[in-house]
C-alpha cells in the first residue's frame, strides 16, 4: 500500500459513512417538510396533542423500566464471559458488556424516533385529507420514512462504531480485523433484548386499548370507530403509535445490527483464508454486508422520491408499491457495484445470492398481500364466513391463517437452498478455510443482505399504517365532513396492508437471518473449542440435542401464550372501565359529557408494563438454561427447531390476524351485500361478526406475532454471547 492510499478498513468503511450520515440527512430533511405543512384545525390539532402526551408519557415509563433491566442484564453477561472465557477475559467481559449497553441505547432511540415523528405526522396527514388523497399519502409515507432511515442509519454507523471502538483491544488467535466481529456481538445481544421488550410492551397496550374500544364501542354501544364518546379512543390511538412505531422501530433496528453482525463473523472465517494467499483485498468478506445495508439506504431514498402520486390515485397501494420496486432495482444496482468493487472471489456468485434476497423480499411481500388484501381470495372469504356469525369468521380466519404457511415454508426452502449452493461454488477458492461449507453459509447470508437492502423504504410503509390509522381518528374525532373520512379510510385500508406486509418481510429476514446466525454460533463454538469440537454436524438423535428443539418449539408456543394473555387481562380492564363510564354517566352517549381518556390511558400504561415483564424474562433466561443444562448441542437444537416453529406460528399469527382485520374494513366499505343486493355494512350481524374476528386476530398480528420475530434472533444473539458458557 503506497503513502497516502487508504487501508482496507478505512476504504470499507467509507461508503457506510457517507450513506449513514445521508440518510440522516436526508431523514431530516424529510422531517422539516412534513412539519413546514399545515397542522390542520384547533380541534385537529388539540387531539393530536393528546395522542403525543400519551405516547410521550407511556415510552418515559417503559424505557425507565427496560433501562434497569438492561443494566442488570449486561452486568450479568459480563460477569458470565469474564469467568467463562478462555482468554482475556477481563477485556472481553468489559466490551461484552458495554457493546449490549450501546445496543440497547440505540435500540431505545430508534423506538422513540420511529414514535415522535409519527404522531407529529398524523394531524398533518389529516390536514392534507381535507385537500387531497393524494397529498396525505406523501405526507404519511415521508412521515414513516423518517423513521425508516434514521433507525437504518443508527444501525449501520452504531455497528461501524463499535467495531472501530473495540478494534484496539482486541486479542486472538485471528488477525485482529476477523477477530473484531466476534468481540462485539454483545451490541446484536443488546438491540434484540430492548426490542423484545419495546414490541412487547407496545403491542400489549395497543391491544388492550383496541379490544376495549371496540367490544364495547362498536358492538355494544353501536357507535363508530375512533368516535369521541369512545372513552378508550385516545388509548387506542396512543397504543398504534407505541405498538406499531416505537415498537417496530426497535425491531428493524435489531434485525439489521443483528444480522450484519452475524454476517461479519462468517465472512471473518472467509477473510482469514485470503489474506493468508496474499490477497489484500480479504477484508472485503468482513465489511461486504455493512456496504450492502449502506448502498440499499440510498436505493430507498430514490424510492421514497419516486412516490409522487396525483391529487386522487385510484389505489394508494399501488403507489407504495411502485416506491417498493424502485427501491429493489436501485438495490440491484447497488449490490452490482459492491460486488464487483470489493469481493476478490465469487463475484457472479455471491452477486446471484444477493438477488435471490432481493427476489426473496418480493416474493414475501407479495404473499403477504394476497393473504391479507381485500383484493384476494382469503379476506373474501373470511367476509363471506361473517354472514353466518362470529364462529364461522373465526373458523375462517384461523384457516387462512395456517394455510399461509405453506407458501412461506416453500419461499424460505428455495431461498437457503439457492443462496447456500451458489455461495458453495465459491468454495474451492477456499481451501483450507476451518468451517463446514463456510463459502455456502456465507452465501445465505448475502442473501439475507439482499432481503435488508429495502429495510428503510419497508419500514416507511409500516410506520405508514399507524400515521393513516391517527389520521382517521383525528379525523373522525374532530368531526370533519364525510368526504374527509373517506379519504382517510382510503389510507387506513392501505395502511393495514402495509403493515401486514411488513411483518410478512420481518419474519421472512428473521427466517434468514436465524440460518445465519446459527452458523456463526456454531463458528464461535468450534472457535472457543480450539477445533476439539466438531460443529459441522448436530445430531437430532442426540437427547440432547432433541430435548433441546422440543424445549425451542415449546417457548414459542408458550411465549405466544404469555403474550396474549397479557391482551386479554389488559383488554377486561379495559372493558369494565369503559361500561362504567357509559353507566355512570349517560351524558357520554348523549354526546353532552366528555368522557375520561385519562383512566383508559393509565389502564393501559399500567397493564403493559406489567405484563411485558414474565414473557421477556422466560425468553432471555430459557435459552441459558438449555444452555448450561444441555451444553451446545442442546442449544444448536433449540436454535434450529425454535427458529422453525416461531417462523410458522408468528406467519400463522400475522397473517391471519391481518386477514381477519382487512375483513372487517371491507364489510365497512359496504363490500358485502346480501341476496337483493342491500349493502351489510356497520350496525349489522355481520358487521359484528367480522368485529369480534378482528378483536380475535388484534394480539395475534400486533402483540404476539411481531414479538415473535425479535424472540427467534434474541435466541440467537444470546446464544452468541454465552457460547463460552455452554462448551
Amino acid at each position: 500500500m503506497e503513502e497516502g492510499d487508504l487501508a482496507p478498513r478505512e476504504l470499507y468503511s467509507l461508503p457506510v459513512v457517507v450513506c449513514g450520515v445521508a440518510a440522516i440527512l436526508f431523514a431530516f430533511w424529510l422531517a422539516r417538510d412534513i412539519l413546514s405543512r399545515d397542522s390542520g384545525t384547533p380541534a385537529m390539532q388539540d387531539i393530536a396533542n393528546r395522542i403525543y402526551i400519551g405516547a410521550v408519557a407511556f415510552l418515559k415509563r417503559q424505557y425507565s423500566t427496560i433501562a434497569m433491566l438492561a443494566i442488570l442484564v449486561a452486568v450479568v453477561i459480563g460477569a458470565v464471559v469474564g469467568i467463562f472465557e478462555t482468554d482475556h477475559k477481563v477485556e472481553r467481559g468489559v466490551i461484552t458488556s458495554l457493546a449490549f449497553l450501546f445496543g440497547a441505547l440505540l435500540s431505545g432511540i430508534s423506538g422513540y424516533i420511529g414514535m415522535y415523528i409519527a404522531v407529529r405526522s398524523n394531524s398533518r396527514t389529516a390536514s392534507a385529507a381535507r385537500r387531497s388523497l393524494g397529498e396525505a399519502l406523501t405526507v404519511a409515507l415521508r412521515g414513516g420514512a423518517v423513521s425508516g432511515f434514521l433507525v437504518v442509519a443508527l444501525g449501520l454507523l452504531g455497528v461501524l462504531i463499535v467495531y472501530w471502538v473495540v478494534y484496539p483491544f482486541v486479542q486472538g488467535v485471528l488477525p485482529a480485523e476477523a477477530e473484531t466481529p466476534f468481540w462485539i456481538v454483545g451490541f446484536a445481544f443488546g438491540a434484540s433484548f430492548v426490542a423484545l421488550f419495546a414490541q412487547l410492551g407496545g403491542g400489549i397496550y395497543t391491544k388492550a386499548a383496541d379490544v376495549g374500544a371496540d367490544l364495547v364501542g362498536k358492538v355494544e354501544a353501536g357507535i363508530p370507530e375512533d368516535d369521541p364518546r369512545n372513552p378508550a379512543v385516545i388509548a387506542d390511538l396512543v397504543g398504534d403509535n407505541v405498538g406499531d412505531c416505537a415498537g417496530r422501530g426497535a425491531d428493524i433496528f435489531e434485525s439489521s445490527v443483528a444480522e450484519i453482525i452475524g454476517a461479519m463473523i462468517l465472512g471473518a472465517t472467509l477473510f482469514t483464508v485470503v489474506v493468508g494467499s496474499g490477497n489484500a483485498q480479504g477484508l472485503a468478506y468482513v465489511f461486504f454486508p455493512l456496504v450492502l445495508g449502506a448502498f440499499g439506504a440510498i436505493a430507498s431514498m430514490i424510492g421514497i422520491l419516486s412516490v409522487r402520486p396525483a391529487a386522487t390515485p385510484a389505489d394508494p397501494m399501488d403507489e407504495l408499491n411502485k416506491g417498493f420496486y424502485v427501491t429493489a432495482a436501485f438495490a440491484v444496482v447497488g449490490l452490482v457495484i459492491a460486488t464487483f468493487w470489493m469481493l476478490p472471489f465469487g463475484r457472479i456468485e455471491y452477486l446471484v445470492c444477493g438477488l435471490i434476497g432481493i427476489v426473496t423480499s418480493f416474493v414475501f411481500v407479495w404473499i403477504t398481500q394476497y393473504y391479507t388484501s381485500g383484493r384476494y381470495r382469503p379476506v373474501k372469504e373470511i367476509m363471506e364466513a361473517s354472514r353466518t356469525g362470529p364462529a364461522t369468521n373465526i373458523i375462517s380466519g384461523i384457516s387462512v391463517g395456517f394455510e399461509t404457511t405453506g407458501a412461506a415454508a416453500v419461499v424460505i426452502a428455495i431461498a437457503l437452498l439457492s443462496s447456500y449452493f451458489m455461495g458453495n461454488q465459491v468454495q474451492g477458492a477456499f481451501d483450507g478455510v476451518g468451517f463446514f461449507n463456510s463459502a455456502g453459509i456465507y452465501g445465505t447470508a448475502v442473501a439475507t443482505m439482499g432481503m435488508l437492502m429495502s429495510a428503510a423504504y419497508i419500514l416507511a410503509m409500516d410506520t405508514f399504517g399507524p400515521i393513516t390509522d391517527n389520521a382517521g381518528g383525528i379525523v373522525e374525532m374532530s368531526d370533519q365532513p364525510e368526504s374527509v373520512r373517506d379519504t382517510t379510510d382510503a389510507l387506513d385500508s392501505a395502511g393495514n396492508t402495509t403493515k401486514a406486509l411488513t411483518k410478512g418481510y420481518a419474519i421472512g429476514t428473521a427466517a434468514l437471518a436465524a440460518f445465519l446466525l446459527f452458523s456463526a454460533y456454531l463458528q464461535e463454538v468450534a472457535r472457543f473449542s480450539g477445533g476439539t469440537i466438531d460443529t459441522s454436524v448436530v445430531n437430532l438423535a442426540n437427547p440432547r440435542v432433541f430435548v433441546g428443539g422440543l424445549i425451542g418449539a415449546a417457548l414459542v408456543f408458550v411465549f405466544a401464550s404469555l403474550a396474549m394473555r397479557a391482551v386479554g387481562r389488559a383488554a377486561s380492564a379495559m372493558i369494565e372501565e369503559v361500561r362504567r363510564q357509559f353507566r355512570n354517566d349517560p351524558g357520554i352517549m348523549a354526546g353532552t359529557s366528555t368522557p375520561d381518556y385519562t383512566s383508559c390511558v393509565d389502564i393501559a400504561v399500567r397493564a403493559s408494563l406489567r405484563e411485558m415483564i414474565a414473557p421477556g424474562l422466560l425468553a432471555v433466561a430459557v435459552p441459558i438454561l438449555v444452555g448450561l443444562f444441555l451444553r451446545w448441542e442442546g442449544a444448536a437444537g433449540m436454535l434450529m427447531i425454535g427458529t422453525i416453529a416461531g417462523v410458522l406460528v408468528a406467519n400463522v399469527l400475522n397473517n391471519g390476524g391481518g386477514a381477519w382485520d382487512n375483513a372487517k374494513k371491507m364489510i365497512e366499505a359496504g363490500e358485502l351485500k346480501d341476496a337483493a343486493g342491500a349493502v351489510l355494512g356497520k350496525g349489522t350481524a355481520e358487521h359484528a361478526a367480522s368485529v369480534v374476528g378482528d378483536t380475535v386476530g388484534d394480539p395475534w398480528k400486533d402483540t404476539a406475532g411481531p414479538s415473535i420475530h425479535v424472540l427467534i434472533k434474541l435466541m440467537a444473539t444470546i446464544t452468541l454471547v454465552m457460547a463460552p458458557l455452554f462448551i
